[in-house]
């Protein structure tokens, strides 16, 4: 069976693309919701001065705001309807997946299968509202304390504003959710990562003609430009190699006798298991909190010989100390996600349940301990490839002054969102080829 399924995607061409009427109905709409949502980031916040709020965003570039706005495609910069983005639904879902290993309600639900899993979305919403509410109304009272040289961001500041601000954000939250869910059942892709990578993807050419104008200028010289662009394209390389890595551990099933005449008959597969299995969560958590005492700094505003802007150097890009607090979170949280995500004993149970097991381990407690051997090697490989990915371009982009979007973070986003993209296309395609080899197997038969 695989080996038709190779061949079938090997056949793979423009022509059959043009044939998949249902592929071209899912990017198309996926691309009417991407427009949507770009739209909404350019809709600004109701009694806001989006001038002061730009001059507060440029002086803060080198903080959490920098990193949020470049994941919101500039709606935060901007102060749009939009400025949440996507990013209290994504801790709502970390946190309930958290509980599911806590709550052994929450543990039932998920061994429920589709029934409890829809009722884990919904304890997921309504985490996303209260997040939202939380964050919205904190961001009305920062905008309110927000004064530039022309005066104050906010036209009439109160609670009047304080409400209009929680329930402006909290309902683009909502819409960027639901937007999300509905890529992912009627579009292509992950609707939650497609959102992502279109917000990150969106101000990249403005990155890329800011560096070249950089560099008529003399700002840079075109040997730092051309050594920048092949760091790209060695990091892009080197992400798409490692995000394709796996460990596929051979898996049996028991011998089965297809028919009377025949001899039973032993089915091998395998269980692969990824060389990175959290993805872009530890990066991204990771540079979130080392990058909060700098936001909060700039948000007080205190004396430079204070003791809070003393702390805020050392979280400063490029520091000793933060390159270390970044590696450890990153490999703290590759850890703590995988753990969170892949349960060992669970998939030993079920290979048991299947009659299936591994080759020389026994079905149980050793397939478990097993498996978690395997799986925690892997991520010790999968937490230094993300915390190299995430540093040494940061460490040469701390030098030139270029933004976020070359650094390491940003791209692994970018280059992983292609690459499931990419299958999904991918397997539709081959989805297509079978309907159409069914087809004519009938017409044969009829015939």
């Amino acid at each position: 069976m695989s080996s038709a399924i190779e061949q079938l995607a090997s056949s793979i061409s423009f022509s059959s693309f043009g044939k998949a009427e249902d592929l071209k109905k899912r990017i198309w709409f996926t691309l009417a919701a991407l427009v949507i949502y770009r739209l909404g980031t350019y809709v600004p916040l109701p009694g806001i001065n989006p001038m002061i709020i730009a001059e507060f965003t440029r002086q803060n570039a080198g903080g959490i705001l920098g990193i949020l706005d470049m994941f919101s495609g500039g709606a935060i910069g901007r102060m749009t309807i939009f400025s949440l983005n996507i990013m209290p639904y994504i801790s709502a879902s970390i946190i309930v997946q958290l509980l599911t290993s806590v709550s052994p309600h929450l543990e039932a639900l998920k061994k429920e299968g589709e029934t409890g899993r829809r009722k884990l979305n919904q304890y997921t919403r309504y985490g996303t509202v209260l997040l939202a509410v939380v964050q919205s109304y904190g961001i009305a009272v920062g905008l309110e304390k927000i004064i530039g040289h022309t005066g104050s961001a906010v036209l009439d500041p109160g609670m009047f504003f304080r409400l209009t601000t929680v329930i402006t954000l909290t309902g683009g939250t909502l819409f960027i959710m639901w937007l999300g869910e509905q890529i992912t059942s009627r579009g292509i892709g992950n609707g939650i990562s497609i959102i992502i990578y279109a917000g990150i993807v969106a101000n990249l050419p403005q990155a890329v003609f800011n560096t070249f104008e950089l560099g008529r200028q003399g700002a840079l010289s075109a040997l730092v430009i051309i050594g920048v662009l092949a760091m790209v394209a060695v990091v892009i390389g080197y992400i798409v190699y490692m995000e394709k890595a796996q460990r596929r551990i051979p898996i049996q099933y028991p011998k089965r006798q297809m028919a009377a005449n025949m001899p039973a008959t032993s089915q091998n597969t395998h269980l692969p298991l990824k060389l990175n299995s959290a993805g872009v969560i530890p990066p991204i958590f990771a540079s979130s909190l080392l990058l909060l005492p700098a936001t909060v700094v700039g948000f007080s505003s205190p004396a430079p010989d204070s003791w809070m802007a003393f702390i805020a150097r050392f979280f400063s890009h490029g520091h000793p100390i933060y390159i270390m607090l970044f590696v450890s979170l990153i490999i703290f949280f590759a850890f703590f996600y995988t753990a969170l995500m892949f349960n060992p004993n669970e998939t030993a149970e079920n290979l048991r349940k299947a009659g299936s097991y591994i080759p020389g381990i026994r079905p149980g407690q050793q397939t478990a301990e097993y498996i978690d051997f395997v799986l925690t090697r892997l991520t010790v490989v999968g937490a230094l490839y993300l915390a190299s990915i995430c540093i040494l371009p940061e460490l040469i982009l701390a030098r030139v002054a270029l933004p976020f979007y070359f650094g390491g973070t940003s791209l692994l986003i970018v280059v992983s969102v292609t690459i499931d993209t990419i299958g999904q296309v991918q397997s539709h395609l081959v989805a297509h080829q079978y309907e159409g080899l069914i087809k004519k197997a009938r017409l044969k038969g009829k015939i």
